[in-house]
């Protein structure tokens, strides 16, 4: 067993966040007709602060996505894409290309702006996944572009002694440190793995924005049951110090996200994201004249 997937003891949590509200996702559809599941809407990006929104797609009827993600632009912020089954294709104006497969995460810092693409390269089977926004803080919103790419055996994992199977996409958990670090918002991505009736714990800073949503099986949190499809909104509680995760009587599988609220005013129209009008207007003006670069061909 490697040193990332040693048996590890729960994180000492002496009292955990409750539940502030369940949040069921909309159903809409996005790039060229892709369905989806918008779990993290606009209305809820200054609770959740610095995430922005979060994305769940899963399908076995290629009709809901191969037309996948034509080319599209980005400011403003960082998108993370989890693919827990199924092959995309990514590529960008910034001269990026990468194959997301089977439990693979693409990271991109739009930054001062890409153009990119992400089209499924299968005709047939199940392709399910996550997408989150990240913000980034108004200074850093114009810096260079930037992309990785992470195969499933590249990102950290851990196994606790419960059972619990947590594979770190950012942050810290149980002195295994993520994929991915971020000074200014501190991102915590966990996906985790429960056997039935398995408890997970994970420290959490009070000021932190954090959320928990169930893609499997059903869990419970300080006392609330979170039902498959739904998020729970962890509540901002001085005396909590973390939050603890139980399965309910099935395998069950759940996302953890938490970070470092920006505090900054949020400016959004579509794919940017800025601080002010103006900075959206700009934005426009720059896309429109080509300052963008295009994908090459």
């Amino acid at each position: 067993m490697s040193d990332t997937q040693q048996q590890r003891s729960s994180a000492d949590v002496t009292r955990s966040r409750g539940v502030e509200r369940l949040v069921a996702g909309q159903a809409t559809s996005d790039g060229a007709g892709v369905k989806l599941t918008r779990v993290l809407t606009q209305p809820l990006q200054r609770r959740l602060d610095p995430f922005l929104m979060l994305d769940a797609f899963g399908s076995n009827d290629p009709g809901d996505y191969i037309a996948g993600f034509p080319d599209h632009p980005h400011r403003g912020f960082e998108t993370v894409t989890y693919m827990i089954a199924g092959r995309m294709r990514h590529r960008d104006s910034a001269g990026h290309e990468g194959l997301l497969e089977n439990g693979g995460v693409q990271w991109m810092t739009a930054g001062s702006g890409v153009i990119h693409s992400e089209l499924p390269e299968q005709e047939e089977g199940v392709m399910e996944g996550f997408q989150l926004w990240l913000n980034l803080r108004g200074r850093d919103k114009m810096c260079a572009p930037w992309y990785r790419d992470f195969a499933a055996g590249e990102l950290p994992s851990f196994t606790t002694v419960a059972g619990a199977e947590v594979t770190v996409i950012a942050g810290e958990s149980h002195g295994v440190t993520g994929a991915v670090t971020r000074d200014a918002t501190a991102p915590l991505y966990l996906d985790i793995h429960l056997p039935a009736g398995a408890r997970f714990a994970q420290s959490l800073p009070a000021e932190h924005n954090a959320f928990v949503y169930v893609y499997r099986g059903a869990a419970t949190v300080a006392g609330t049951q979170v039902a498959v499809q739904r998020m729970a909104i962890l509540a901002n509680e001085a005396a909590a110090d973390g939050v603890v995760i139980e399965a309910g009587d099935v395998p069950t599988r759940v996302l953890l996200i938490a970070g470092r609220p920006l505090g900054e005013p949020i400016a959004q129209y579509g794919p940017f994201v800025m601080n002010t009008q103006a900075e959206i207007h700009q934005a426009l003006a720059d896309y429109r004249d080509g300052r963008f670069a295009p994908i090459p061909g």
